[in-house]
């Protein structure tokens, strides 16, 4: 890893550390009713569903998924069309009033699980992924786990289809663009890191390893 990298990921780690968030305590069972809406697409288990370009959610640490389901709302995340299937789930999320609810349905998808989908990226070059990916595990850790500390989410078990998008989406401006969203902009230069397409594919394909 060059100096400018390292440099980069020295002042992204320091920078999540001193922006951490307490978050309440959510209540699993009324994040069990709650969840009705958003099964519909997620699934019953929050296994994601390709058809419907939804992710899976099960397991999701709630730090997160609170964090993600307030940026939805709030216009930090999809504030435009250009982030298509994001303006969905922005929709969704401008449904659910308070604070509380959030906890709610964070704490109860918490609690699901759901079996690993198959890869989809075929003839991707998974050792060029794993030497990319050096650069993402000083924050979601080198088996994908995520990091509560750094406010960084597990991507183990995540859909590679939806990786690949997502990290193109921060490289694109789709995401992360806005200046409030803290997190999301020290995303942008990680993934400028990745030189192509192809380079992208490649990480995902090797993220989709780690289960």
């Amino acid at each position: 890893m060059d100096k400018l990298k390292f440099s980069t990921v020295l002042l992204t780690i320091s920078f999540l550390v001193t922006a951490q968030h307490v978050y309440a305590q959510g209540d699993v069972a009324r994040g069990e009713v709650e969840f009705a809406v958003c099964a519909v697409c997620h699934g019953v288990n929050g296994e994601g569903n390709a058809t419907l370009n939804s992710p899976r959610i099960s397991g999701m640490e709630p730090y997160y998924t609170v964090r993600q389901l307030q940026y939805f709302r709030d216009g930090l995340r999809a504030p435009d069309a250009s982030d298509i299937y994001g303006t969905q789930m922005r929709a969704i999320s401008m449904t659910l009033e308070g604070d509380q609810v959030l906890q709610d349905l964070a704490a109860y998808i918490e609690t699901l699980d759901s079996l690993s989908s198959a890869a989809t990226i075929v003839g991707a070059d998974i050792n060029a992924g794993k030497a990319s990916y050096a650069l993402c595990q000083a924050c979601h850790a080198p088996d994908g786990t995520g990091n509560e500390a750094l406010n960084t989410p597990s991507l183990v078990g995540q859909h590679d289809w939806y990786v690949e998008r997502q990290i193109m989406n921060y490289r694109d401006s789709i995401r992360g663009a806005s200046p409030q969203d803290i997190f999301g902009a020290q995303m942008r230069p990680m993934v400028g890191t990745l030189a192509s397409d192809e380079a992208v594919t490649n990480v995902a394909a090797y993220i989709k390893t780690l289960q």
